[in-house]
């Protein structure tokens, strides 16, 4: 750089026509980190933590777009609740998908991406009664939740101690404790009594 700062540093653009050399393909596992499991075991992780992280975010989706969209006199419960577990939602996605980079994965990333692996119905674009809302939701949280009972079992028995883990103490926690709060508002009670 010139003494008198003409010189600047500029960014280098349009990298991706420049360089189009991949680091790693999706679907394949790198040998980056020695974690003790090999390679089909990781392999048959990666996928299954995938699937789940597809199905989470998706899930983590249709919270937030029911916390916008909810109307009647429980909005105000319902608002904050759905919000709340989009938070809940949002820790899982990240911790599932640093899983899956410990694991010498690639994590799906992309909208596109997820709306074609995801097992959850797509919702419609239209604002829906509240437990039509809560009764999609519960839904989701049952396909999750049958996944990770599926996925626990199949990483145990392939001694992926850390997913397992995962999917037990996290993610089904987490949806178990969600789906109970969730189901509460279609308890056929009265708001009100006269």
């Amino acid at each position: 750089m010139a003494k008198n700062g003409t010189d600047a540093v500029q960014p280098v653009l349009n990298q991706q026509e420049n360089s189009p050399r991949v680091l790693q393909r999706y679907g394949t596992v790198s040998q980056r980190l020695p974690i003790g499991l090999d390679d089909a075991t990781r392999q048959e992780s990666v996928d299954m933590l995938n699937q789940l992280l597809a199905d989470t975010i998706t899930l983590r989706d249709l919270y937030k777009k029911h916390h916008w969209q909810v109307v009647g006199p429980t909005f105000y419960q319902l608002h904050l609740l759905y919000d709340k577990h989009y938070e809940e939602q949002s820790t899982l996605v990240d911790t599932i998908a640093e899983r899956i980079q410990i694991l010498g994965g690639i994590s799906l990333a992309m909208a596109p991406d997820i709306a074609e692996a995801t097992s959850i119905p797509r919702p419609p674009r239209d604002r829906e009664e509240a437990p039509v809302q809560v009764s999609r939701l519960l839904e989701a949280h049952e396909i999750i939740l049958n996944e990770c009972h599926e996925y626990a079992k199949r990483s145990a028995d392939s001694g992926d101690d850390g997913t397992n883990d995962l999917v037990v103490s996290q993610v089904i926690r987490t949806n178990e404790m969600q789906v109970w709060f969730l189901s509460e508002h279609l308890v056929d009670t009265p708001l009100a009594r006269s």
